[in-house]
């Protein structure tokens, strides 16, 4: 599997002069969307956790379609990692306008063998972060006109997963936390989730080893591919636009067809 876009363009003009953050943005989606708010103009703020290399990528890709970009590393399962990033982007930038939630985690166990340890890990890394990133950056959103924030939820927060009841608990979570901000927040800032099927990214890959078990993934998918990062990348985009400007506690399903839900 390779995680390749596609020819669709963004104007330059979508996000100029916007400031974007993303979470977990040094590979996979949160590369793929940064690159995009790039593409559309943005300034945009790599958070990542340890992997300083990729993240140094991240940036470089992003100023070479001639906005500005930096990288902050922080821990955005605790509030104080959250607000490192908020102050650091109004120091460099002034202004916070559009926030995506992304940082996340895929680990899980039977019920019966699961650890506190990592039930905790799980639940911290998804929807702690986004509550801790929200709370941080709301202050400064509620200054700007237009400003939107998107989550990164998982059709496992829709229909449940065997094996990793918590991370169904975190994305279902987020799902709820969406719509409970959408209405707190309004009419200042949108708040929307996507909420993606298999995605092709480095996290799953390991579980396609199993060509069969990947060929029966593509065959229950109406739509037979599994989506690229790209794809969730511009969904994101589409949501943190004015293309979208009517539109707030949505949660936008990318699945290919393979879940259909309200």
């Amino acid at each position: 599997m390779t995680e390749q876009g596609t020819s669709i363009g963004l104007p330059g003009s979508l996000f100029a002069g916007k400031t974007a953050i993303i979470t977990g943005a040094s590979r996979g989606v949160g590369r793929a969307t940064a690159l995009r708010l790039a593409e559309g103009g943005a300034n945009v703020v790599v958070n990542y956790l340890s992997n300083h290399a990729e993240a140094d990528e991240t940036v470089r890709l992003c100023m070479e379609k001639g906005v500005e970009a930096i990288a902050v590393s922080a821990d955005v399962s605790e509030f104080e990692g959250a607000h490192k990033i908020a102050k650091q982007t109004v120091e460099r930038f002034g202004r916070i306008d559009l926030l995506v939630c992304n940082a996340g985690i895929w680990d899980g166990a039977p019920i019966e063998l699961m650890s506190e340890e990592l039930w905790n890990k799980v639940i911290n890394t998804n929807l702690k972060s986004a509550w801790a990133m929200t709370k941080a950056c709301v202050p400064a959103m509620k200054k700007c006109d237009s400003a939107a924030i998107v989550l990164v939820s998982s059709t496992a927060g829709q229909r449940g997963e065997s094996g990793y009841s918590n991370y169904a608990a975190s994305k279902g979570g987020q799902i709820s936390f969406t719509k409970a901000l959408a209405s707190e927040l309004c009419p200042r800032i949108r708040v929307n989730a996507v909420a993606p099927g298999w995605i092709e990214t480095a996290m799953v890959r390991p579980v396609f080893e199993d060509k069969a078990y990947e060929q029966s993934v593509i065959d229950s998918i109406p739509l037979k591919r599994i989506a690229t990062t790209d794809d969730i990348a511009l969904s994101i985009c589409f949501l943190l636009s004015d293309w979208s400007r009517h539109i707030t506690g949505e949660i936008l399903n990318i699945n290919g067809g393979a879940v259909l839900c309200g």
